[in-house]
């Protein structure tokens, strides 16, 4: 792994433990170094009686060209506005579980893809009207049989080719046309080279031209990677090694943030050096850990990022894996 510039800032404050009453007198705390440096906001999705508006968390986070902030929960999708405020959702057994998203504008509007880990599917919904407009399941043209189907991640070439991650399961990633044919399949899962131990994560790397994927690799033995792949399925090679326990990727211009599930969320350059990491939990308790629950949050210190997003501002909205619902805003400090 490659270190360049990279620290760790956290300054809690001391009122940081977040209660259900007072959360708007908690202080905001500094995170990150350098470029990357950040402040969060308190209080941010909580709803007026200072409780979390969306219960369980183990989901992902993406906006819309109107700025609005979309987040998955065990209950639907929950839509925010950048002050914080719940503005719409999408409730129902079509929307719970939703593992990871992707949001895409296309000439018919503009469209989330999710990924199913329980329900066992992927889907496509327009948020103009919520309509599910594409579902895809395993597919038999495959010719893997009845293997178990869990995915969880998914993303979108520029085409509209779909890929969509077995990462619960046999960890292949298939690849779909837009129109949910199923064109390949590439991975097995295991420890070696081109092997996925749970591929957690994907997103499009538009880093590169033309654009890879970048597939997170979270229990890769001995410490969690990145890998690189082509739309096709070939291998490109490793990006970075001895993470933790990667679990999502979201990309803005030459950086990528990466939560990791221990408790972090690091950002790396085009160069994939490591120039910030935010949020770390230093007490092993709390890292890696669903049942932290709301009154034990500290400002400022994550305990299972699990997704993540930029707006168009460079600030960045994180979600917990977290048994009371978390999401967090960093505001990017100039």
């Amino acid at each position: 792994m490659r270190f360049g510039s990279m620290c760790i800032v956290i300054a809690v404050s001391l009122t940081a433990a977040l209660t259900a009453i007072g959360a708007e007198n908690i202080a905001p705390v500094r995170v990150g170094c350098g470029l990357m440096t950040f402040d969060t906001v308190p209080g941010w999705g909580l709803r007026p009686d200072g409780k979390s508006a969306l219960g369980p968390t183990h989901g992902a986070v993406v906006i819309d060209k109107a700025g609005h902030i979309y987040t998955s929960a065990r209950a639907g999708i929950f839509v925010f506005s950048p002050d914080g405020k719940v503005i719409h959702s999408y409730l129902g057994a079509d929307y719970s579980n939703i593992h990871d998203m992707e949001i895409r504008q296309e000439p018919a509007g503009e469209f989330i893809y999710g990924a199913r880990n329980a329900d066992a599917e992927g889907i496509k919904f327009d948020i103009g009207n919520g309509d599910i407009v594409l579902k895809m399941g395993l597919p038999k043209e495959a010719g893997l049989g009845s293997i178990k189907f869990n995915p969880t991640a998914i993303t979108v070439a520029p085409n509209g080719d779909i890929f969509l991650s077995n990462g619960y399961a046999s960890n292949h990633i298939f690849k779909f046309d837009k129109s949910g044919k199923y064109l390949l399949h590439f991975g097995s899962k295991g420890n070696g080279l081109k092997q996925f131990n749970t591929a957690h994560g994907m997103t499009l790397d538009t880093r590169y031209d033309p654009p890879r994927l970048l597939i997170c690799d979270r229990n890769h033995l001995p410490k969690g990677r990145l890998l690189h792949y082509d739309l096709d399925g070939e291998f490109i090679g490793e990006v970075v090694t001895g993470l933790g326990m990667p679990t999502s990727a979201a990309v803005q211009g030459d950086y990528v943030c990466v939560p990791d599930l221990h408790g972090r969320l690091v950002i790396l350059d085009k160069s994939n050096t490591i120039i910030s990491v935010l949020g770390h939990n230093a007490d092993p308790k709390k890292r890696v850990n669903f049942n932290v629950p709301q009154e034990q949050w500290i400002e400022g210190v994550f305990s299972g990022t699990h997704g993540a997003y930029w707006d168009k501002d460079g600030n960045l909205y994180v979600q917990d894996w977290n048994v009371s619902g978390r999401i967090m805003k960093l505001v990017r400090v100039e």
